[in-house]
């Protein structure tokens, strides 16, 4: 079943690994979207701020990202820019150990796993590999995520899929709504709206 359109605005609160609250809005421009949100928490006892702009194509390939983050340490501005089959500059230098990816993922943000679950389209039974441009919350780095999702049957019409970061030992089931976003993240996030 595709996804439907994705509303105006969306927003999780965050839970175990972190206290916060990040929100989004959704614009349609040129066949693909822009998403605009913040994430603000505390976490390890730090508090920080991350805002971003994310442009998504038609097919929901990162065409851009811009994010923005500010804690007790300073600010950073971050800019990735992707030609949707996977090379990328970030701040306007080529990035070749994130080659192949065409997607963002913020470790800030429930939101930017839904770039991949729309991208690919899977069926119940499928698995795909969705390697990430992975900006870290602290200082803005850019690395190379590779990530796993597996679609299993859903649950009261909500896709759900197993997700594993080998990364960072981490494994769990999301699930999303009708419009491809995360509802429950486990560890992570909680949708709220």
């Amino acid at each position: 079943m595709p996804f439907l359109p994705p509303p105006p605005s969306a927003a999780w609160t965050h839970q175990d690994a972190r206290s916060g609250f990040e929100v989004v809005h959704f614009q349609p421009v040129d066949g693909g979207h822009v998403l605009r949100g913040a994430t603000t928490a505390v976490e390890d006892g730090r508090a920080w701020i991350v805002d971003y702009e994310i442009r998504v194509d038609e097919g929901w390939r990162t065409r851009s990202a811009r994010v923005n983050g500010r804690s007790e340490t300073g600010s950073r501005t971050r800019l990735l820019e992707a030609d949707g089959e996977g090379r990328w500059l970030v701040d306007d230098e080529p990035a070749p150990y994130v080659d192949g990816c065409l997607d963002v993922d913020l470790e800030s943000s429930a939101l930017t796993n839904a770039l991949p679950v729309r991208r690919l389209g899977l069926l119940v039974g499928a698995t795909a590999q969705a390697p990430a441009a992975y900006v870290r919350v602290a200082d803005l780095t850019v690395g190379r995520l590779e990530q796993q999702y597996s679609r299993v049957g859903d649950l009261d019409g909500r896709q759900r899929y197993d997700y594993t970061a080998p990364e960072f030992d981490f494994a769990c089931r999301l699930l999303y709504d009708a419009a491809g976003l995360v509802v429950s993240y486990p560890g992570i996030a909680v949708r709220t709206h």
